[in-house]
C-alpha cells in the first residue's frame, strides 16, 4: 500500500514538474512572442461610455528622458482651453405593433453616450472638435469648469474630420493659436484631452513626422496631411489639443494606428493651419470652402515617372505628378498636361501629395494662384482661378429652411432632407422623429427639398410612414398617424 502511494505521489510530482517545464520553456515564450507582433489598423479614438463624466486631472509621461523637459507652463495654458464633450444619441427601433396600431412616437431604444474632447477657439463659446465625435449626436453636451452646457452644432467638414460647436458662455479662455507650418520633426509637443473619461489629461512626446496620409477619411475629397506624434493618445482624446512647448495649438488630435484600440505609439493630429481655415469657413458660411483646380495629382516617384516616360535617373523626385485633368477645368484651360510635375503653389514648394492638398486647402473658390511646373526638363509657370465643386468661382453657403409652423429647421443633402432643432410642440417630435434625422422618403415618395416636407405636413391627414437615416447612420422606418 505504501509503495502504491509513493508511486502516485512521484507520478504527480513528475507530471507537475513536466508541465511547469513545458510552460516555462515553450508556452510562455510563445505568449510573449505573440504580444510582440505588430498588425496595426487605423481607428478613431472617441470612446463610448455610459454616464460619462469628467474626473480630476492626470498627467502621464512617455519616457524617463522627459524629466529634463518642463511642460508645466504649456500644460497650464492648454488644459484650461480643452473641454469634455458628450455626444448623445437614441437608437430607435419600431415593431409591427407600432406599424399597425401606433399613434406615432412608439419606437423604443437605448441612449448611447460617446465622449470626446474639444478646443475653445473663441472667448464667446466657439469650440473645435472632430467630426467623428459629434456626427452621430442628437444632442451635444460640453462639460467645462464643473458645469454642463448644451451645445449647438455650427457645422462639420468630413473631408478634414473637423467640426465646430458653440455654447452660450462668455469670457472663456480661448487657446493660443500657433502655426503648424512652423512645427519641426523632433520638436517636443504635448497632447491634452479626456482619455477614458479622465478629464484634462496631459501626455508628452515629439513630432514624429509631418504630412502623413493614412487613408482614414471617408469623404469624396479628403484632405489628409496629419502631424504624427508619439505623445500618448487614447480613446476620448479625439478633438483635443496638440500644443508646443509654448502652449500654442499646433494640431487637433484625430486618430491613432492600433490593433487594440489603445495607444501603441502612433498618433495623428490635424494641422492647426487647416483647422483655422475650416473654422472660419464653418462659422461664416456653415460649410467648408473647398477649392479645386480641375485635376488630381499623385506622388512623383520612380514608378510614376516610368509610367509617363519621364527621366528616372534624377537625383531627387521633387514635386507631384499631374495624373488627371478635367477637360473643362481651370488646369486644362491654362495649358497643363498629364505628366507635368508641379513643384510649387505660388511660392510654396510641394513635394508630396499631402503637401499639395494641404497648401491648396488654404484657398477659396475664386482665388487666383500660380503653379510652377516642369515639362520636358524645363520650368514653367501658369496662373489659374480655382473653382468650387459645382464648377463655379462662387462661395457656397449653407441653405437652411426654418419652418415656424412645423417647428423645425431643415436642410437639403445628397440623400434627402435633414431635420434638426425640432421643437417639443412640433408634429415631427410628436410622431417620434429624432434630431438630425435625414428624411429620404415619405409614403414611398422621395424627398429632396425642405419645401416638400413643409407642404406635405401642412396638408396630410391619416396614417403613413417616413423612411430615412438617423444620426447613427441606421436606416429607419417610422410609422405615424396625423388626425
Amino acid at each position: 500500500m505504501k509503495n502504491t502511494i509513493k508511486i502516485i505521489v512521484l507520478a504527480f510530482l513528475a507530471g507537475f514538474g513536466g508541465s511547469y517545464t513545458f510552460y516555462r520553456l515553450v508556452v510562455k515564450p510563445e505568449i510573449a512572442d505573440s504580444q510582440n507582433e505588430t498588425q496595426f489598423t487605423t481607428v478613431h479614438y472617441d470612446s463610448t461610455v455610459p454616464n460619462a463624466s469628467p474626473n480630476n486631472a492626470v498627467t502621464q509621461g512617455t519616457s524617463s528622458t522627459l524629466a529634463a523637459v518642463d511642460f508645466s507652463d504649456a500644460a497650464a495654458k492648454a488644459t484650461q482651453s480643452v473641454v469634455y464633450i458628450n455626444s448623445i444619441s437614441q437608437g430607435v427601433s419600431y415593431s409591427y405593433w407600432d406599424w399597425f396600431f401606433g399613434e406615432g412616437g412608439g419606437g423604443s431604444g437605448r441612449t448611447q453616450v460617446s465622449s470626446g474632447s474639444g478646443v475653445i477657439f473663441t472667448t464667446d463659446g466657439y469650440i473645435v472638435t472632430n467630426n467623428h465625435v459629434v456626427e452621430t449626436a442628437e444632442r451635444i453636451e460640453v462639460n467645462y469648469n464643473k458645469q454642463v452646457y448644451p451645445a449647438e452644432l455650427v457645422g462639420t467638414d468630413p473631408s478634414t474630420d473637423l467640426a465646430v460647436i458653440k455654447i452660450k458662455a462668455t469670457n472663456l479662455p480661448a487657446i493660443t493659436l500657433g502655426s503648424s507650418k512652423n512645427v519641426q520633426v523632433g520638436e517636443w509637443v504635448i497632447a491634452v484631452g479626456n482619455p477614458y473619461s479622465l478629464s484634462s489629461t496631459v501626455t508628452a512626446g515629439i513630432v514624429s513626422a509631418k504630412g502623413r496620409r493614412i487613408g482614414i477619411l471617408e469623404d469624396k475629397f479628403p484632405i489628409e496631411s496629419f502631424i504624427q506624434t508619439d505623445a500618448a493618445i487614447n480613446p476620448g482624446n479625439s478633438g483635443g489639443a496638440l500644443v508646443n512647448k509654448a502652449g500654442e495649438l499646433v494640431g487637433i488630435n484625430s486618430a491613432i494606428l492600433s490593433r487594440t484600440g489603445s495607444y501603441t505609439g502612433y498618433a495623428f493630429a490635424i494641422p492647426t493651419d487647416i483647422a483655422k481655415k475650416v473654422f472660419n469657413d464653418l462659422v461664416k458660411y456653415g460649410l467648408s470652402q473647398k477649392a479645386f483646380f480641375g485635376g488630381s495629382v499623385v506622388e512623383y516617384d520612380y514608378e510614376h515617372a516610368k509610367k509617363y516616360d519621364l527621366p528616372t535617373d534624377v537625383k531627387n523626385y521633387n514635386g507631384v505628378l499631374l495624373e488627371q485633368l478635367d477637360r473643362d477645368g481651370p488646369a486644362f484651360q491654362a495649358g497643363l498636361k498629364l505628366g507635368d510635375v508641379i513643384t510649387k503653389i505660388n511660392d510654396v514648394s510641394v513635394n508630396t501629395q499631402s503637401e499639395f492638398e494641404e497648401e491648396l486647402s488654404y484657398h477659396n473658390p475664386g482665388d487666383k494662384i500660380t503653379f510652377t511646373y516642369s515639362r520636358d526638363g524645363k520650368a514653367n509657370t501658369v496662373s489659374l482661378t480655382l473653382i468650387n465643386q459645382n464648377g463655379t468661382t462662387e462661395i457656397i453657403k449653407r441653405k437652411i429652411l426654418t419652418d415656424s409652423n412645423l417647428g423645425a429647421q431643415m436642410e437639403g443633402t445628397r440623400y434627402g432632407v435633414k431635420v434638426f432643432k425640432i421643437k417639443d410642440s412640433s408634429v415631427l417630435k410628436q410622431i417620434g422623429l429624432p434630431e438630425n434625422f435625414t428624411i429620404v422618403a415619405i409614403n414611398r415618395q422621395r424627398v429632396k427639398d425642405p419645401e416638400e416636407i413643409s407642404e406635405f405636413f401642412a396638408k396630410f391627414k391619416g396614417r403613413g410612414y417616413i423612411y430615412g437615416v438617423n444620426s447613427s447612420k441606421q436606416q429607419v422606418e417610422i410609422p405615424f398617424v396625423i388626425r
